[in-house]
Formats: structure tokens, sequence, C-alpha cells
């Protein structure tokens, strides 16, 4: 699939929601939000953050097509800072101004997005940079024809992702849901018409995400997998549905979200090297 248009948006915070013990709901609102698509599922796109005493985001020239190499000029320190986030919903009601909500997990204040968003106050500015056709390459949840069946794993900070992609299912698709979570009060509801069965996976009590899975039975014979969380894990288990369950390589889509002993900073330097 070719890459689709995208485009800045400059953003204010309306309101902040705690949701769950270890997540913040931060709702945003600007005056062209409403060119903003979303193709739902794990619909993803930029966000970029002002540094501790910056009122707004610094940022490159928005109409520069080669805005990426641009803001990797920019000095570290006073640059944005770029993180990638999902779609948790987009409104457009009748002729109210649009509002997107984004979940963000509280990590703690070492984190730079995890200190922002414990701090956020409606007015706060933000830029993001998202798709504004729903049909985009910001979306990777995307079954093959013949698809019977769903597998999903994800984390904590994938939790968003996998809501909107239950959110999206079709009526009575068997999905099979694993989601590993800091705290029971981070579990909530996650309304779909499929036929899901979610586990959570607890605390450090919990088994791995692996060998829950190692341990269960597979839905359908034609499943599609969608793996997202910490890197490492989300490798072990593309190895495992591929090598051992003998699921198509292309019925999997993985994502690192996150890398442990890393940050989005590293893997951006990473990927840019």
């Amino acid at each position: 699939m070719s890459e689709l248009p995208f485009r800045f948006f400059a953003l204010r915070v309306l309101r902040t929601a705690g949701v769950g013990a270890n997540f913040v709901r931060v709702t945003f609102g600007g005056p062209d939000l409403a060119l903003l698509a979303s193709g739902g599922r794990d619909q993803r796109f930029k966000l970029f953050l002002p540094h501790s005493g910056q009122d707004e985001p610094v940022m490159p020239d928005p109409s520069d097509p080669e805005w990426f190499t641009a803001w990797r000029a920019l000095d570290p320190a006073v640059r944005g800072i770029m993180r990638t986030y999902t779609v948790r919903a987009l409104r457009r009601a009748g002729s109210e101004a649009a509002e997107l909500d984004v979940d963000f997990a509280l990590h703690g204040d070492t984190v730079p997005a995890s200190r922002w968003a414990r701090a956020a106050r409606p007015g706060d500015r933000v830029t993001i940079l998202g798709a504004v056709e729903e049909d985009n390459a910001g979306v990777d949840f995307r079954p093959p024809p013949g698809t019977d069946s769903i597998v999903l794993t994800a984390d904590a900070t994938a939790l968003p992702a996998v809501a909107g992609i239950l959110a999206w299912l079709p009526p009575e698709l068997p999905a099979k849901v694993w989601i590993e979570i800091p705290h029971a009060d981070d579990r909530r509801e996650l309304p779909s018409r499929a036929d899901t069965v979610v586990t959570w996976l607890i605390g450090d009590g919990a088994p791995p995400v692996l060998e829950a899975v190692r341990a269960a039975e597979l839905p359908g014979s034609a499943p599609y997998a969608w793996i997202a969380g910490e890197s490492g894990t989300v490798k072990a288990l593309r190895r495992h549905l591929v090598s051992e369950r003998g699921i198509d390589r292309r019925a999997v889509t993985f994502t690192g979200y996150w890398k442990r002993g890393s940050s989005e900073d590293d893997l951006i330097a990473e990927v840019s090297a």
C-alpha cells in the first residue's frame, strides 16, 4: 500500500481524566482538527511535546516535505519531543468542534511523555502529525482475505490499540486476547461485536504472555495475529506463532512499541542510522 498524505496539527489540551491506575486520558482540540482522519483499529500518529519551560514544541516548518531531516537537525534539548501514540477516539458530533482522545500509560516522571501527561492542563499546546485520509499507512491491523479468527497480544502500552481493534472487528468473529497490565485497576471494558475472550495477565505474579499463549488453544484454522508491546517479547511471540504454531508469517503483524533498556529517542537514532 502506498503511503497516503499526513499533515501537522497544532492542538491544545481540553481536559484530562484518569483511566485505571496507570493511565491518563488527554482530550485535545484544535481549529483544524476536523481534517484529521482515522482508520480506526491501531491508528497511530506522531505526537510532539514541549520541553519543560516551553509553551509549545519547537518544530520545523510544517510545509517542509523533509520535515524529519529538519527536525533531526534541531538541538535535541530544544526540538519537540517526538513520540508515537494511538488514536483512542476521534469525535465529530454535528457542529461541535472535533475532539481527539489519547490514552497515556504512566511510567514515572523519568519518561518525558508520562511526565507531561501527568501534569497536563487545559490550554497546554502540542503538535501532532496525523493522517488526512482514513485508509493510511498509520494502520497496521490488516487481516488478509480468508481470516477466520483473531489472536491479539499486548502489554499496557498497546492497550489503547487493542481497544480500537476490538471495537472495529465484525460481529461474531472469534478473537482471543492476552493483555499484560501492571495493576488490576488497569482492566477496562473492551466493547466488541466479535466473539472475544480476553485474558488479563496482571502484575509480576502473572505468567509471561509467551507462556500463556503457548498453553492456549488458538481459535480457527486461519488466524490473523497482531502482537505489540516490548520488542523482545514481541519477537519471541512471533517466532512461536510462525515456527511452532504454523501461522503464515504474512498473517502475523508485530510491532515493538518499546525496547527494554532503550528510550524512544534511542530507537529513533537507531532507525535513522
